[in-house]
């Protein structure tokens, strides 16, 4: 009895979190930015995130041994080069979260 219970109730989290991972990544940006909020984005954030983005390769590159060895070489790889270089290219100009804005596919008709 308790087994099936255990199993029942390892089965509904595990569809829970399976459910809500799905729906946060499958969420697009859906921000409106101002012309200062994209200047400043262009002018200051972009360039500080490229630099965070080129020392965190350099750091991983140097301790990409040491991560081997620990087995989270993947980990260290995504946090210091990955989401850097994600908020700097992928992310919308002047958006504070990252991800592509999503237009719209409109079929043209031939005449």
């Amino acid at each position: 009895m308790a087994h099936r219970i255990r199993v029942t109730l390892v089965a509904a989290i595990t569809m829970l979190l399976a459910v809500t991972g799905t729906t946060a990544h499958a969420s697009t940006v859906d921000e409106e930015p101002t012309a200062l909020a994209m200047m400043g984005d262009a002018l200051l954030a972009r360039p500080a995130l490229l630099a965070a983005t080129v020392v965190g390769s350099a750091v991983y590159t140097v301790s990409l041994p040491f991560s081997a060895i620990g087995g989270n070489a993947s980990e260290a790889g995504h946090t210091l080069v990955v989401e850097p270089s994600k908020a700097t290219f992928v992310r919308c100009l002047g958006c504070t979260m990252s991800g592509r804005k999503t237009d719209p596919v409109v079929a043209e008709e031939d005449d």
